[in-house]
């Protein structure tokens, strides 16, 4: 049986494949929209900040007079993407062909509309030996300005373990900020597989404290979801023979933006051991095979 927190791959409607919203999550800020599109589709930020950005083709994004390219990406696999931010309460337009992700949360502050050039995103090689994972940061706290919304990608070789040690951010306290959640899966495609199709697979893992217990054991893949609420989570691990991608989006009600974590106590040990260690030779990660 799932957990209520795990949205299975295309359980929204046409033309999305994933819709989450504050209220559809049972919380208050953070959302994600993924969108197949063939055309054109006309949108509102109302009273969300959104950062939308191509999965796999490339197309436009317009608002007011101003159109803002996004460039072609053949899959999540083949490095990073430009990203477009708008800011609340503007209508938009989204044009092209492919899979786009609008990641949001809700704000008050109002930031200027900008784009992010692909060559232009900070690429972090995090962990080491088979903790080694790529992560993307287009819109994190430290390298882009926004109101609430904090999102990156994280790339994990197959066979590798990710978001571990399991660490949490449910509490607003000098060492954790507050911040819901959410994970979108995709998983590169095996040797005989072509297109998007993969039969690529992987598990997340969610566990909470005594005085706040939750239990999510999901097994994931291509188009799936995990929502966060609170607790540790970690960690999220790749069959071997299948590298995984998520894209994470984060907000919470706090007034710092910013991306505080505790580590589970009982695991911590382990990031002293990676300073003996090599990061995967497989990464950094530009194509679905890894070659």
């Amino acid at each position: 049986m799932h957990s209520k927190l795990y949205i299975p791959a295309r359980s929204a409607e046409p033309p999305f494949t994933v819709h989450v919203t504050p209220e559809s999550a049972g919380w208050t800020e953070s959302s994600l929209q993924v969108l197949e599109l063939s055309g054109s589709i006309e949108l509102r930020t109302d009273d969300t900040e959104v950062m939308i950005l191509p999965l796999a083709g490339g197309g436009a994004v317009e608002c007011g007079d101003t159109t803002f390219a996004l460039s072609p990406r053949t899959s999540v696999f083949n490095g990073p993407s430009d990203m477009v931010y708008l800011g609340i309460d503007q209508p938009y337009r989204i044009s092209g062909a492919g899979r786009f992700a609008i990641c949001g949360a809700r704000a008050t502050r109002s930031f200027p509309n900008r784009r992010v050039a692909a060559a232009d995103v900070a690429v972090e090689l995090r962990g080491a030996g088979n903790c080694s994972r790529q992560v993307h940061n287009f819109g994190t706290a430290d390298t882009f300005e926004a109101d609430s919304l904090i999102a990156c990608e994280v790339i994990t070789p197959g066979g590798n373990w990710s978001s571990y040690p399991a660490h949490k951010h449910d509490e607003n306290t000098p060492t954790q900020t507050a911040l819901e959640e959410i994970y979108y899966f995709e998983f590169s495609p095996g040797p005989s597989e072509t297109g998007t199709a993969s039969r690529g697979f992987g598990y997340h893992r969610v566990y909470g404290t005594p005085d706040r217990p939750i239990e999510v054991l999901e097994e994931v893949r291509t188009g799936d979801v995990v929502l966060v609420p609170h607790g540790y989570h970690g960690p999220s691990v790749a069959a071997p023979g299948y590298h995984m991608y998520y894209l994470n989006v984060m907000a919470g009600p706090g007034a710092e933006r910013a991306w505080k974590i505790v580590d589970d106590p009982e695991h911590t040990w382990l990031r002293d051991t990676w300073t003996d260690q090599d990061v995967d030779p497989r990464l950094p990660l530009h194509n679905p095979r890894g070659r």
